[in-house]
């Protein structure tokens, strides 16, 4: 079965040391000043899309250090320390509910246009039909590109005055460990081949990890903001592995079609071509 990928966004200043020009570190800290919430990580808060009814809830994760990677398979390794700013990630992968907003560019919804706003470019239709024919309300967006979940970041971020993104390849493994092991038993959390019946399900409908993150593992991959490589040896701060060509970029997550030694904090794998 061909491999469909969703995106569950993160927000928060990213930095990666080194990695970016003085002048496009200084863009990106007045954009995320002009736009911050100034909202402390104390607890989650909700978001309404202007001018719908579509909502969702932005859950803080706190600051810390934990242990990056496994010895399972040759590219979890080798294990090493990683330290984590705090950041805000959405409770649940993004549904239909939203991403079609951005999709259609309100060419069905019947809402506003915004000519700032809808200048980003949208994404073509999905190679597969939505939910499988199951209906939209409550099931995640599948089947985009990283490039398409990038631009449908962007795009909530000019509709919403929020400051959005993927998470990095360790901010979503650390969100995803929430300072524990992997959850047991695993079919109370994730949705996976054991228990799916074959399809993806809504989001939300297993339980949340220790930070009330629901689906980091199961039901569909997703996207991180990283280029999918080997981890480079040694301590880190906020690695990012910025993208230097097109193709591969790393997933995480697993699927409702996995076994579950796919279905793991640790495991990583590049999109299938």
């Amino acid at each position: 079965m061909r491999r469909v990928f969703a995106t569950m966004l993160a927000a928060g200043l990213l930095l990666a040391a080194g990695a970016q020009e003085a002048q496009e570190r200084a863009n990106v800290q007045r954009i995320a000043d002009r736009i911050a919430r100034g909202k402390k990580n104390t607890g989650k808060y909700r978001v309404t899309i202007p001018n719908t009814t579509i909502s969702y809830d932005m859950v803080p994760v706190p600051a810390g250090e934990f242990t990056m990677g496994s010895t399972t398979k040759k590219d979890e390794q080798a294990p090493h320390k990683v330290q984590v700013d705090a950041f805000w990630m959405q409770a649940h992968e993004v549904t239909w509910d939203e991403y079609r907003l951005f999709m259609f560019a309100g060419a069905e919804t019947g809402a506003p246009s915004d000519p700032t706003v809808d200048a980003v470019s949208h994404p073509t239709r999905p190679y597969v039909e939505m939910s499988f024919g199951m209906g939209i309300d409550g099931f995640p967006a599948i089947s985009m590109t990283q490039h398409a979940a990038n631009k449908y970041a962007e795009w909530l971020s000019a509709k919403t005055g929020e400051f959005y993104r993927l998470p990095t390849e360790a901010e979503w493994e650390y969100a995803c460990r929430a300072g524990a092991p992997d959850p047991s038993p695993l079919g109370d959390y994730a949705w996976y081949a054991a228990n799916s019946q074959g399809k993806y399900q809504k989001v939300a409908t297993r339980k949340p990890n220790a930070w009330s993150l629901f689906d980091m593992l199961g039901n569909v991959m997703e996207w991180t903001l990283d280029q999918y490589a080997a981890y480079q040896p040694g301590p880190a701060v906020n690695p990012w592995v910025k993208a230097t060509t097109p193709y591969p970029d790393a997933v995480r997550g697993g699927s409702w079609n996995d076994p579950p030694e796919m279905v793991r904090c640790a495991a990583r794998e590049p999109p299938a071509p």
